[in-house]
């Protein structure tokens, strides 16, 4: 789910009509239900698929995963179609609405819980912080 509002925020940008004024690459949100210290950092290229690199926060003890798969927008609906989960195929698919999105910032929500996202823009060289540094 948390991979799916990551990658839903730059396909959407990616998807629009005028795509070609929206950025492909590297978007970075923090917060998901029941856990607003989980970050994410979703790379966004050109065809349609992504990866999405979670860290979930315990003290200073970091828990990664990572998701892959494919984006596809229509309208406002962007859809996420997860394949792999840490190397292993645990296809789902997950559906947002895209509220806002420029250049810089996205903001979405999840359809299925209502739970509001939003992600910016980062330099191709941005790593998530080790746990300890967030709030």
């Amino acid at each position: 789910m948390r991979a799916l509002a990551a990658l839903i925020a730059v396909l959407a940008l990616l998807a629009q009509p005028s795509a070609a004024a929206f950025p492909l690459g590297l978007w970075f949100g923090q917060g998901e239900p029941g856990d607003d210290t989980e970050m994410w950092l979703a790379r966004v290229v050109p065809g349609g698929q992504f990866q999405v690199q979670f860290r979930s926060c315990h003290g200073k003890q970091a828990r990664d995963s990572i998701e892959t798969g494919h984006w596809s927008l229509k309208g406002d609906i962007e859809t996420i179609d997860i394949a792999r989960v840490n190397g292993r195929p645990e296809p789902r698919e997950d559906v947002y609405r895209i509220l806002s999105h420029d250049a810089r910032t996205q903001s979405y929500r999840f359809i299925k819980t209502g739970f509001f996202y939003k992600s910016v823009l980062v330099d191709g060289s941005f790593e998530l912080p080790p746990c300890g540094l967030t709030s």
